[in-house]
């Protein structure tokens, strides 16, 4: 006896496959990550990410006018400090005429209704690279996150529409929430990383930036004491049930690919919106691999971020998101 139900009839064309498919990636789906640097005229690729760039703030605004036109809305905003303004408190984070801070406004002046988020930690301002202050060969824990709160305000007065919290210190969200409840910053958001991992997938955006631990005598040498051990389940769990707790209004899983079964944990337990970062290793990957011939790189490239979608994500921020936007336009 043939089987009454064939599976196949729904895989017979194109035509089909797209009425019945359960995942579909379009523009609102992505936070497009940006890399501001001082200067004027400046577009620079960025060696280790083929085809991405640092921006002065003239060339950002043609950036920004480019990503509105194409129906991306959100972007994600990070600086690279020159190394005079580093020091070992992040005190340059603080500035309100700082790099982020003119960036904020920027974005803002050339496009307002482009949803604003900002890279909220210490690395891009630290002599030492690290997300917190260093004393004595450790993190200090709430030293720093009274910092954190500060620059949160800082951003916020500066336009921002959320800030984003990556230094993964404990009792950070609760403290930036009331610092800007406190200020008045009522609607200011949070996008906390919650479940970010001690990763070696995050090497090439420590070059853009130039924010990678430095090799010193009494300075920890990687980040592991405070990002989490990529063996950790449920301590993913517990991390971002507390965020939400302490005031997050989205959550995010950073690396994408190798963590989808936490980015599909998180996304059944909690009801706020879940974020994944497709991070600057996952994006080199790809581009080396394609420039070899040794993979599709259009077609490689919709998987993953089908996968990243499909595992639970309802925000990805990734590098691909203009490459993906032309492609599906």
């Amino acid at each position: 006896m043939y089987p009454l139900r064939r599976n196949r009839r729904l895989r017979t064309n194109e035509t089909i496959r797209s009425l019945v498919r359960e995942t579909i990636i379009t523009p609102n789906d992505f936070l497009v990550p940006l890399f501001i640097v001082e200067g004027k005229g400046v577009k620079e690729e960025i060696a280790s990410m083929p085809n991405y760039f640092r921006y002065s703030l003239d060339l950002l605004e043609n950036e920004v006018k480019e990503l509105w036109n194409m129906g991306l809305k959100s972007v994600l905003l990070f600086v690279k400090v020159p190394d005079n303004l580093k020091d070992n408190k992040g005190t340059e984070a603080l500035n309100p005429n700082g790099l982020m801070q003119r960036a904020i406004k920027t974005v803002k002046n050339i496009c307002p209704e482009m949803l604003v988020m900002t890279d909220v930690a210490l690395d891009p301002y630290s002599s030492y690279g690290h997300d917190g202050i260093v004393e004595n060969g450790l993190i200090l824990n709430d030293e720093t996150v009274d910092v954190i709160a500060e620059m949160s305000v800082s951003h916020a007065l500066a336009g921002a529409n959320f800030v984003a919290p990556s230094d993964m210190m404990d009792g950070r969200i609760l403290s930036i929430r009331e610092a800007l409840e406190d200020e008045g910053y009522l609607d200011t958001g949070i996008m906390s990383y919650s479940a970010k991992y001690a990763s070696a997938f995050y090497g090439p955006f420590r070059d853009a930036l130039d924010s990678a631990p430095v090799d010193m005598a009494n300075v920890p040498k990687d980040k592991k004491t405070y990002q989490m051990d990529f063996a950790n389940r449920f301590e993913a769990l517990r991390e971002t049930e507390m965020d939400i707790d302490e005031g997050a209004d989205i959550v995010m899983v950073k690396p994408g690919l190798c963590y989808l079964d936490i980015v599909r944990e998180i996304k059944n337990e909690v009801d706020v919106p879940v974020a994944v970062y497709q991070v600057s290793g996952e994006y080199a990957m790809l581009k080396a691999a394609a420039e070899k011939g040794w993979l599709d790189h259009d077609a490689v490239m919709m998987e993953q971020l089908i996968a990243i979608k499909r595992a639970g994500a309802d925000i990805i921020a990734s590098y691909f998101a203009k490459d993906v936007v032309k492609l599906i336009s």
